[in-house]
């Protein structure tokens, strides 16, 4: 078996290094280190192997807490230490704006980590095997059965210990609001008969939509004093403190006075809206989702009554022919980015500020270059770990014009 020293991690959270002047790519191994590896996919510029054993092993590498690391792939970096994840992704957003952005001189500043780095997530999703909540394994559509997850809050863990046999269930999704207590369960499949003693709402999603078996189809999350009603299908951030700390930075970076329109883009039930959007004399949000534009309007009205407006559709078409000229923008826009007319779209009234929240490097990278052709600058990049313990990287970003 080919032996590989590392010498990088790449964007997507594997290591790499060269043999022959190659790029091999190892999921499960840390820079610095020497591995022997099975090569299991090999293309002319670069091939893919599977960790067998570590030669030389960093100082860094540590113990993974959870028995199913590292088949699976719910996670990707319990193998290093959390100070050393926290490095990683720094510099792959450094690395991502220098080769797709051209952004060699953009100050990235450390990551911040807003909590703790397990027993995070304040919703998971779930396949069903056996009748057990089950993840996918790493790179593959095979499911692995799960006893428990570290990643889970523990009001989450709680209620998945006490699941039982979900044969016949396809997938469960747990969500809590950290804040106020609630628990919610969204189900496809058949409806199991213990259901009714899980002590939360469950409700049955199918095609014909959401369907309420116990309690309500929403929960409520607290976030900087604002009340919250998110749907059992919304879009909320998995990580709570670290949609608090998100909100801090959002309201650092847009500096929104009374005279400012504010506009939320991909808004979701209005968090910087409801948040950020206190201090501005109008808000605007826009969202492509249904549940979350039923749910913004109520989640609004109790911080800034008659002082916004809330628009349904696709971004990119919607902010491109909306009456309204905001001097501020927040866009929170899927991992895909903005990209060319979604940046036409939030830059055509010239808004003095745009903060950008992006999960994705490589589209950061892309939409910084396309904003700056626009005739933005990057004044500010802080990303922030709301997924520890994956390769997955939240970033806020401010431009300003000229």
């Amino acid at each position: 078996m080919p032996e590989l020293t590392v010498n990088a991690i790449a964007h997507g959270g594997e290591a790499v290094g060269r043999i022959d002047g190659k790029a091999h790519f190892v999921a499960g191994a840390i820079p610095g280190e020497r591995v022997t590896i099975e090569i299991l996919k090999e293309k002319s510029r670069w091939a893919r192997g599977r960790l067998v054993d570590v030669l030389d092993a960093s100082p860094d590498r540590i113990d993974p807490p959870c028995p199913a690391y590292p088949v699976c792939g719910g996670c990707t970096w319990q193998h290093a230490s959390y100070e050393r994840q926290l490095e990683w992704k720094r510099e792959t957003v450094v690395g991502q704006l220098a080769h797709l952005g051209g952004l060699t001189d953009v100050e990235v500043r450390p990551t911040i980590a807003p909590g703790p780095q397990y027993a995070y997530r304040n919703r998971m999703d779930f396949s069903v095997a056996n009748g057990r909540p089950a993840l996918h394994e790493h790179r593959s559509d095979r499911l692995v059965e799960l006893g428990g997850c570290p990643l889970l809050r523990p009001e989450l863990a709680k209620r998945f210990a006490a699941l039982g046999d979900l044969t016949g269930t396809t997938k469960i999704v747990l969500r809590s609001g950290v804040n106020t207590g609630d628990i919610l369960i969204m189900l496809e499949g058949r409806i199991p008969a213990q259901a009714k003693e899980w002590n939360a709402s469950v409700v049955a999603q199918s095609r014909q939509g959401i369907r309420v078996v116990h309690g309500r189809p929403w929960f409520e999350e607290e976030i900087d004093g604002v009340r919250f009603r998110v749907p059992a299908n919304a879009f909320f951030q998995v990580n709570t403190t670290g949609a608090e700390e998100l909100v801090r930075l959002v309201t650092e970076a847009a500096a929104v006075t009374g005279d400012d329109v504010l506009l939320d883009g991909y808004a979701g039930v209005g968090l910087f809206a409801a948040t950020v959007g206190r201090s501005a004399g109008r808000v605007v949000t826009i969202d492509t989702g249904k549940a979350a534009f039923e749910a913004v309007t109520g989640n609004l009205e109790q911080v800034v009554p008659g002082r916004y407006r809330s628009l349904l559709g696709p971004f990119e078409r919607v902010a491109a022919t909306a009456k309204e000229r905001w001097s501020v923008a927040i866009v929170d826009p899927p991992r895909s980015g903005l990209g060319s007319n979604g940046v036409a779209a939030v830059t055509r009234t010239g808004p003095r500020t745009i903060v950008l929240i992006s999960c994705d490097p490589a589209s950061l990278a892309r939409d910084a270059s396309l904003l700056s052709d626009s005739g933005y600058r990057v004044d500010s990049v802080q990303p922030v770990d709301l997924f520890p313990q994956t390769y997955h990287i939240e970033t806020v970003t401010r431009f300003v014009l000229g």
